[in-house]
């Protein structure tokens, strides 16, 4: 069995879903998904020039392969993004080939179902963005969108959307649908804040990110697990304090209060809050991780398994952070395809907590699939189909695919 294709699409949804085929010559089809980076599908095809007549079952190899041809560009971003939507349509070949489920090919199962966090958002316009996280209004939205990236500057309606009781309300729709794990986020407009470059918080500001999730906490009672992201945007101290004031709320996490790159400065932010901290999306395999992991910088990591190197990459980091007593809540954007793929590595990992879902908004998520609604109640059942286990709707593909972008071509 040997490789003869390698093609991508890409569906403008909340964020791009850029999905990876691998053909090979014995009629057997892979299908991965890679986290949404410029230029993305260019890298994809390129490293899919290497692949022709490869075997696809030599997994390891043909990722070392592509890192080495990827290495003048670093053993992170971009690079990783298109290896591991490659790699992962490789282990849906391998499965396929085995007639076994991904999980089993991991080791099996350390549970039957994996339970899924809702990423929230208030208010009820979707939030996209495009590769450079620009505000866009795909083609098919028709809401009415007023969000910007730029917390110091909106229109005075956008602040209703910013509020305790939208953010309650939200809370209380999706507790309905079945989940008892929410996040939402605190780097948001707020009448407080300076400016988007400024990381410090006034008691005012840190008043008004609390009293969101007291919102969130009043309106779902003590047994409904809340986090909130900061999404890299405070300073230390500034951390610090907001994290005293969201104690009272019994968080899970706090996530991503700084930026990642100063370990130390994360360990002096976990060491001094009484509410967990998170973060690991933007790091890149297992050297990436060894030194927040070694210093025991956070209290869980969150590896996006679409983006970190491959499913083999990240259970090499979920193994690295069991020997800490770490457990790993993976950060997902994905469709269904990349979500099943994080739900199969999940029930492989004895340290997994909880995975993210962030697609509420999005009204055709499901319909990337052929199968029938994956999230019921707050959990995905773990599938006994070969590989993935999902098969594309490619018409639902063509529908909402990127304006400029060729479909499995």
């Amino acid at each position: 069995m040997k490789i003869k294709k390698v093609t991508t699409a890409v569906v403008e949804a909340n964020f791009d879903w850029t999905f990876v085929k691998v053909e090979t010559d014995s009629g057997l089809t892979g299908i991965g998904e890679a986290f949404c980076s410029p230029g993305l599908t260019k890298v994809i095809k390129e490293f899919g020039s290497l692949l022709i007549g490869k075997d696809p079952l030599q997994i390891e190899p043909l990722v070392r392969d592509m890192r080495y041809a990827g290495s003048p560009s670093g053993s992170s971003g971009l690079i990783f993004h298109a290896i591991t939507g490659i790699e992962t349509a490789l282990w849906d070949i391998i499965g396929k080939h085995l007639d076994a489920p991904l999980w089993q090919l991991f080791g099996g199962s350390y549970r039957e179902k994996v339970q899924i966090y809702a990423d929230c958002h208030a208010g009820d316009a979707l939030e996209s963005l495009d590769p450079l996280l620009q505000p866009r209004k795909p083609a098919w939205d028709r809401s009415k969108s007023q969000w910007s990236p730029d917390i110091g500057t909106y229109s005075p309606e956008i602040l209703d959307d910013y509020t305790p009781e939208a953010y309650a309300e939200k809370a209380k729709k999706m507790v309905a649908e079945g989940f008892t794990a929410l996040k939402f986020d605190l780097d948001v407009p707020n009448p407080y804040s300076r400016d988007k470059y400024n990381s410090s918080l006034s008691n005012e500001e840190i008043n008004y990110l609390a009293s969101l999730m007291k919102g969130v906490r009043d309106a779902v009672g003590s047994g409904i697990d809340i986090a909130a992201d900061c999404h890299w945007k405070f300073s230390p101290d500034a951390s610090i304090r907001l994290a005293n004031a969201l104690a009272p709320y019994k968080l899970l996490w706090l996530e991503d209060p700084i930026p990642p790159e100063n370990i130390d400065a994360m360990r002096y932010v976990t060491d001094r809050s009484p509410v967990p901290i998170l973060s690991g999306e933007n790091l890149y395999g297992r050297y990436g991780f060894r030194e927040i992991i070694e210093k025991q910088a956070v209290s869980i990591v969150a590896p996006d398994f679409q983006k970190t190197g491959g499913l083999s990459e990240a259970r090499r980091i979920a193994e690295m952070a069991d020997s800490y007593y770490m457990p790993v809540a993976p950060h997902n954007i994905s469709s269904p395809i990349g979500t099943m793929a994080s739900v199969h590595l999940s029930a492989a990992i004895p340290n997994f907590l909880v995975l993210e879902w962030h697609a509420s908004d999005v009204p055709f998520w499901n319909d990337i699939v052929n199968e029938s609604h994956i999230i019921q109640n707050g959990f995905v059942k773990i599938p006994d189909k070969p590989g993935i286990g999902l098969t594309l709707n490619e018409d639902t593909i063509r529908k909402y695919a990127k304006p400029g972008e060729t479909v499995f071509e």
